[in-house]
């Protein structure tokens, strides 16, 4: 992890703050996982004191939470942005949808690293699943929806649970290639990777 050279201003908003200890968070992650994470690493990240860190979060496993959350939140607001702009056609929508998971401030090798350490805590921690929960399911029932557009209007014989299934193994799969490969693809190429997935799927479209 690089150091950060500038240090940020003293005053800033409660809610600049928390930004900032929580972005310095992903990156710490990412250098160090979520075992080995401690406050005072957060903190030197974020260049702001142990104390000041506390007073935001109270805990490790809240700032961890929190974190979490925050990348939830971030991920959910960038595919339903994403679809508000989409043309109105099934594939139009898909295809937003595929975009949006491969934006450059979506898929930098941070949160990557930090969505991978949180998928490998998911099990051991149900505050985890919980936070995602919802969100998850809101994504996934808007995208069963474009699937099954998408199968009644070329006629696929494909059920829209498993299709929308097997782009979600797809997108993830890409997602854990790029972060854990010694030598991954780029996210224009797993971009590519899901799009051939769709031909496969959904061959009139796309």
């Amino acid at each position: 992890m690089d150091d950060i050279v500038d240090r940020p201003p003293r005053t800033l908003s409660r809610d600049a703050r928390r930004q900032q200890v929580i972005e310095a968070t992903i990156a710490t992650i990412a250098a160090r996982g979520l075992a080995r994470l401690t406050l005072t690493d957060v903190a030197r990240a974020a260049t702001i004191s142990h104390g000041l860190v506390l007073f935001h979060f109270q805990s490790k496993e809240n700032l961890l939470a929190e974190t979490l959350a925050y990348l939830a939140d971030e991920y959910q607001a960038n595919w339903q942005a994403a679809l508000a702009k989409a043309g109105p056609g099934a594939a139009d929508r898909m295809r937003a949808l595929i975009e949006a998971d491969f934006r450059s401030q979506i898929t930098t090798q941070d949160r990557l690293a930090a969505w991978c350490a949180f998928w490998g805590e998911a099990q051991s921690r149900p505050v985890y699943q919980e936070i995602c929960g919802e969100r998850d399911a809101t994504y996934v029932r808007q995208l069963e929806e474009i699937c099954a557009a998408l199968i009644r209007e070329g006629d696929y014989g494909i059920d829209p649970v498993h299709a929308a299934r097997i782009l979600r193994l797809v997108v993830e799969g890409t997602w854990l290639d790029l972060m854990t490969l010694e030598h991954p693809y780029s996210s224009e190429e797993a971009r590519l990777t899901v799009l051939a997935a769709m031909s496969t799927l959904f061959s009139k479209h796309f």
